[in-house]
């Protein structure tokens, strides 16, 4: 894999993490993940205009994907009203990119080399082995997490598969993302009402920040996916659970334990094996 998608999905999980750290802090989450995504939505309305349009074939994959994420966006927001930010995110996280390995291998035909393979079952197994903690683990605590990862892993297929035949990443990227941030209050509405919807709250502005955070980490991931294998592209980017830890250690209050740092380890050897 090329060096500088290496850096650009590194840089990608990054803010990735900082933004699932602002939405795990906030008393209101399914709100803040709705705050975050009318930002993302008015954002992208200001920016299509200066790009491209898509193609028209790669309109199919931009609907099925913002569908997509309105479920992630609706189960992720359920995983984090029980558990901590370095328990939910690594099982959410750790459970995709396995799943759209083969996914892309499937419906894209990619192929993935030994050692790829290899350094993405390690980045996964690192990320499980931070969210066990026990060899019993109660379905409850896994069900939410685990559906999570299965939108993670779906809306990552179509948009690999929907950039690649769409002419310009960042159209691609723009156009789903608007569709995707107007539907988010369309649910929220449904769910409760407008009128909670549309009153102030502490902590508007950091949900908006957070929005514009998470549309650049996941268009830097949507180019990288252009030019490099779907799989890959995905383990590297769940390595934002390695700065999960760290933010929830030091502006959450979770503990860094000795399991954590070995979890951490098998990750990064795995990222080196990917390159």
């Amino acid at each position: 894999m090329p060096t500088h998608i290496i850096l650009l999905t590194l840089f990608a999980a990054l803010l990735h993490a900082s933004w699932n750290a602002l939405l795990r802090g906030g008393s209101d989450r399914l709100w803040s993940m709705t705050i975050m995504c009318v930002a993302i939505a008015c954002s992208c309305v200001i920016i299509a205009p200066f790009l491209p349009l898509p193609t028209g074939e790669s309109v199919k994959y931009a609907v099925l994907s913002a569908l997509l994420h309105v479920g992630y966006n609706l189960c992720l927001v359920r995983s984090y009203q029980s558990g901590d930010l370095g328990k939910t995110y690594p099982i959410a996280r750790g459970s995709s990119p396995l799943m759209v390995t083969f996914g892309a291998a499937i419906f894209a035909g990619e192929k993935i080399v030994s050692t790829m393979f290899v350094g993405i079952g390690l980045i996964s197994s690192g990320i499980m082995l931070l969210a066990i903690r026990s060899p019993k683990v109660p379905v409850r605590d896994l069900k939410f997490p685990l559906a999570t990862g299965a939108f993670i892993a779906a809306y990552s297929v179509v948009d690999g598969l929907g950039v690649r035949v769409s002419g310009n990443s960042f159209s691609y990227t723009v156009w789903m993302s608007m569709l995707w941030g107007a539907l988010m209050p369309v649910f929220f509405i449904i769910l409760r009402d407008t009128k909670s919807l549309l009153r102030w709250r502490p902590g508007l502005f950091g949900a908006a920040v957070g929005g514009l955070v998470s549309l650049l980490a996941y268009g830097l991931i949507i180019y990288a996916m252009m030019a490099a294998p779907m799989g890959g592209v995905s383990a590297l980017r769940e390595t934002s659970v390695l700065f999960a830890v760290v933010l929830g250690y030091l502006f959450l209050g979770e503990k860094l334990t000795l399991r954590k740092m070995l979890a951490c380890t098998v990750i990064v050897i795995g990222t080196f094996m990917m390159g």
